[in-house]
């Protein structure tokens, strides 16, 4: 009778520690949420959602008892261990049922470019060195490639995409070289234009030439934003990153299919089942578990929330500014199913995408490129990639929204945005050349013959006036115009400053030869 009472204590406190276990995630769930607002960083918007996605509240809440209370290694058999090795299986469990695999076929690992790189080097084999990618990958994968190369380890064929930024599966596998092609690694959605591609297209492809060709797709941008199945993808190996999608950064997978090769990158205490050695970082990995159930609780929401933000932004910023002064970058226009729900690539004409961020930096946080790259020089790979003109392309931003995006950030947002865009309009080239003819125009209107005429004989001469005021307009005229078709040809901020400068002293010389006169 007394063991009989124990276990019906038992049972009745497990029933009331489940109800509080229940309560408590109710609470937390109310307190996250889709479309519910997050602190800002000094009341900046946060746009950059594909830079880095903000931890979600329930994320933050399922981390903080393994930071203080369950801190034991997971290797350990007593009870400290206990606890952290079955949170560990219950996040491992929680991503696979994320993509549709076992669990057995999820590998955690540090990050995305870790796992990049993981699954291109399992995939080299014997005679099989070739690796083909597309042209607008992530440079974890484009980097490891041109690494790989240069040592002589790997050929590699690049393949292109279209104006949407897709790659045509039956170019993909024509670049296949039977008996020779290791790999093909094509993301499932780019992180600046936000295409998606067929990647089960293009699996069934390759496979259809040489069915010993291995397939991987960084998943990265996509997992978290829409559903990716890992199974219909086709692949055989799959690359998802926690702070893409909740969870904090430093804690990623690769999710291989159990017949592909994964052997380790390096060795020590065979942890993942002898795969990659190293101590479990159990908060981060508990935290990849939340965001995946996460997903699965609430991504058909999370995605049309993301949708209908990412268009109320477009919808502001060009009813501010003109649609026909927009473009959307990708596949958004022209196939709305292969793009990204929360990524916008917008070019504005005439527009300094750097000078903008700059100016909007503490209120509006957003990219003119990817952040894995935002301090390389030059025009985006990716957009040149989608033949993105150069004009266009330093005039596109990134705009990348999420979760936890409002209706009324994104009307903040998109106000201090426009309003940085007129302000560089001044900057433009073409304003600059109106600015000029018009100021030059006031400057010599009362003075026509005594300065206008004079410029004009003596460009027909070829010679110097006597008049030395009149040489000083005219030359600093000249300076002007060569700034501005300077700037015509590449437009940055020093060839803005430079003809800022040279219309400013043309107008002065203008002025100054009229009062001469």
């Amino acid at each position: 009778m007394a063991s009989h009472s124990k276990i019906l204590f038992s049972v009745a406190i497990t029933a009331s520690l489940a109800a509080i276990a229940t309560a408590l995630r109710s609470a937390a769930r109310r307190r996250g949420g889709v479309g519910s607002p997050l602190p800002r960083e000094g009341g900046c918007v946060y746009l950059d959602y594909a830079a880095t996605c903000p931890i979600y509240p329930e994320v933050a809440d399922a981390m903080v008892p393994f930071l203080y209370r369950h801190w034991g290694n997971p290797s350990s058999g007593h009870a400290y261990g206990a606890p952290c090795r079955d949170a560990v299986a219950r996040a491992r469990a929680s991503v696979a049922r994320l993509v549709n695999c076992n669990a057995a076929e999820v590998a955690f690992c540090g990050c995305g470019s870790e796992a990049d790189n993981w699954a291109i080097r399992a995939s080299l084999r014997g005679a099989r060195s070739h690796v083909v990618v597309s042209a607008i990958e992530h440079p974890a994968i484009l980097a490891c490639v041109a690494a790989l190369e240069r040592s002589g380890e790997i050929t590699a064929t690049v393949v292109g995409v279209d104006a949407r930024g897709l790659c045509d599966p039956a170019e993909v596998a024509a670049a296949v070289k039977i008996g020779e092609t290791a790999l093909v690694s094509v993301m499932l959605a780019n992180n600046e234009v936000g295409s998606v591609q067929d990647v089960r297209g293009i699996s069934r492809a390759v496979k259809a030439v040489d069915d010993g060709v291995l397939v991987h797709t960084d998943a990265a941008q996509a997992v978290g934003k829409i559903s990716v199945d890992v199974r219909a993808l086709g692949v055989d190996y799959l690359t998802l990153v926690g702070h893409k999608f909740g969870a904090p950064k430093g804690v990623a997978a690769l999710v291989r299919r159990s017949t592909a090769p994964l052997p380790p990158l390096f060795h020590g205490g065979g942890q993942e089942r002898g795969l990659r050695a190293g101590t479990e970082a159990v908060p981060s990995l508990v935290a990849l578990g939340a965001a995946a159930d996460i997903w699965l609780d609430e991504g058909a929401a999370i995605a049309a929330h993301s949708a209908a933000m990412r268009d109320r932004l477009r919808k502001n910023i060009e009813d501010a500014l003109g649609a026909d002064r927009c473009t959307v970058n990708g596949p958004l226009d022209a196939d709305r199913d292969r793009a990204l729900p929360n990524v916008l690539s917008l070019g504005v004409e005439g527009a300094l995408a750097s000078a903008i961020l700059a100016d909007v930096g503490d209120r509006v946080a957003a990219s003119a490129s990817a952040a894995c790259h935002a301090d390389d020089a030059g025009v985006s790979s990716v957009l040149v990639a989608v033949g993105v003109p150069t004009a266009a392309a330093v005039g596109t931003l990134r705009l990348s929204v999420g979760r936890h995006t409002t209706p009324a950030e994104v009307d903040a947002a998109a106000a201090v945005l426009v309003g940085a865009i007129r302000r560089g309009d001044a900057r433009a080239p073409a304003a600059l050349a109106k600015r000029l003819t018009a100021d030059a125009a006031d400057a010599l209107a009362g003075r026509e013959s005594a300065v206008a005429a004079s410029v004009a004989k003596h460009e027909r001469d070829g010679d110097v006036t006597d008049d030395p005021t009149v040489a000083a307009a005219e030359a600093a005229v000249r300076k002007a115009f060569a700034a501005i078709r300077k700037l015509e040809r590449g437009p940055t901020p020093d060839a803005a400053d430079a003809a800022v400068d040279a219309v400013d002293a043309a107008v002065v010389a203008a002025r100054l030869a009229t009062k001469a006169g």
